[in-house]
């Protein structure tokens, strides 16, 4: 487990006991790095957001962008004023798919990436055909998978299902 830094309480909102809500409105702003449309809540790396600590756990225990993400919202809180509340990273239990929003796969969506889905067949982001083939298990990032439409012929990154 990661532990960030807690900083120093008198830079805190007048030193007062964090509000999750408020909490969640300044993550709701953090976007993730690889996939900028999505915030980390849409996402649902987000695990728990408590008075004193935010909680996260990566896509998966190697996602490169890890690091990135705990700065982003170590970066975000600290603006805020909550230098105080501590960002941790946890693995366990891990990240699934279904933790991401409703809101979040719309997102997905129209940004032009297929959100994760059970279905053997992916719908094409473009033109919204499921006439769609899978060209890769390995898309841009190791969270993807890279798809072709056979209707509009465009390819497409596929958000994986784990």
């Amino acid at each position: 487990m990661h532990r960030g830094r807690p900083g120093n309480r008198a830079g805190d909102r007048a030193g007062l006991v964090a509000d999750p809500a408020a909490l969640r409105e300044v993550l709701a702003g953090v976007e993730d790095p690889e996939i900028p449309v999505l915030s980390v809540l849409d996402l649902g790396i987000v695990r728990a957001i408590e008075p004193d600590r935010v909680v996260i756990t990566p896509t998966y225990s190697g996602c490169p962008a890890t690091h990135a993400i705990e700065m982003a919202i170590r970066g975000a809180l600290d603006a805020a004023g909550f230098r105080s509340v501590a960002v941790d990273t946890v693995l366990t239990p891990p990240w699934s798919t279904n933790m991401i929003s409703e809101g979040g796969k719309a997102k997905l969506q129209a940004y032009g990436i297929a959100p994760p889905s059970l279905s053997p067949t992916a719908t094409c982001p473009q033109c919204g055909s499921t006439d769609t083939v899978e060209v890769s298990r390995f898309g841009s990032t190791p969270c993807k998978a890279q798809w072709r439409c056979r209707s509009c012929l465009e390819p497409f990154d596929r958000f994986k299902c784990h």
